[in-house]
């Protein structure tokens, strides 16, 4: 992303607090946002080896000439999150917060229940055309597999299904469900107290497709999304008095580490392109713009939605 401040849209004290900033959707947004004159506060959760990819990426955004203060500290943590509220506070010098971008990704991708065979489940085709071609079925499935994964979207059928890990317990589910979900009150709550945003504050959730789909080991991550959607309404229409705005955005099949982790990610986004009207996956960078767009004074009438950002992904029943 090589855009440089130029089009200034927002004020010298207002700041962007991004959860989750070092990579995906909120390192995307703060790049966006800085690009446009946004002081940042970004707080992540990164280990010693993976600081080595994230801090060239910080480096990049100061040297446009954005004001960035990062925090490698658990956001999720009580004890924590009031010492970087003291941080922030202190870094802000009368200041305010114009946009809270919850994107934290920790969740817990297990099954309900140890999987078995569907009855009456088609055989497996791999091995009716290995036999057909003559050629052992492990040395047709490493190819499909490999070709499967280099993005030729038609072999699905044939690739390997995906392996899953565990199985979910109430701890698993609870967790996930504050992590991804109703830790965006805590901070909300937080900044609020001590009045922290600005008058025509922003705050934005993420949720996913997986919020009315079922999908395999998705069960724990979907309940955090639903109830991340919940408390964003309530935020919406109780703390509108205080002049904050929330909205949900609802991103497209997308390329971040999150996805990567989730078992099948090859499989969704094979079929997400397929079903996509633009035939490709959303960036982080498209759903950066709708955030930067949302936080203009000019969006300031948009409250309590859950915003889709995909292309039309959504709406599309055809796999062409």
């Amino acid at each position: 992303m090589n855009e440089a401040i130029g089009s200034v849209a927002f004020e010298e004290g207002e700041w962007a607090v991004i959860l989750g900033g070092s990579s995906g959707f909120g390192l995307a947004t703060a790049q966006k946002l800085a690009a446009h004159g946004m002081n940042l506060f970004l707080v992540h959760r990164d280990r010693r080896a993976q600081l080595r990819r994230v801090e060239p990426e910080f480096e990049a955004i100061r040297a446009r000439g954005a004001t960035l203060v990062t925090k490698n500290a658990d956001a999720l943590a009580p004890e924590r999150r009031l010492e970087l509220m003291d941080e922030l506070e202190t870094v802000l010098g009368g200041g305010r917060v114009r946009v809270l971008l919850h994107s934290i990704a920790f969740g817990n991708l297990k099954l309900l229940a140890v999987e078995r065979p569907r009855r009456g489940r088609i055989p497996d085709g791999g091995e009716a055309l290995a036999k057909e071609l003559g050629i052992e079925v492990n040395q047709l499935k490493g190819a499909v597999d490999r070709l499967f994964e280099s993005g030729i979207d038609e072999l699905e059928g044939l690739a390997s299904k995906p392996e899953y890990g565990g199985v979910l317990d109430a701890e698993d589910m609870a967790r996930t469900i504050y992590c991804m979900g109703t830790s965006i009150l805590d901070w909300t709550q937080d900044l609020l107290t001590r009045n922290l945003f600005a008058n025509d504050a922003r705050v934005f959730g993420l949720t996913s497709e997986g919020n009315t789909l079922a999908w395999k080991g998705y069960a724990a991550v979907a309940a955090a999304k639903v109830s991340l959607e919940s408390v964003a309404r309530a935020i919406a229409m109780e703390c509108a008095p205080y002049g904050l705005r929330c909205n949900v955005i609802q991103a497209g099949v997308t390329e971040t580490p999150a996805l990567a982790a989730i078992p099948g990610s090859t499989q969704i986004k094979a079929g997400a392109r397929r079903r996509n009207p633009f035939g490709r996956l959303t960036t982080p960078q498209d759903v950066a713009n709708v955030i930067y767009l949302l936080s203009l004074p000019e969006a300031g009438w948009i409250n309590g939605e859950v915003i889709r950002v995909d292309g039309g992904e959504h709406i599309s029943g055809s796999y062409v």
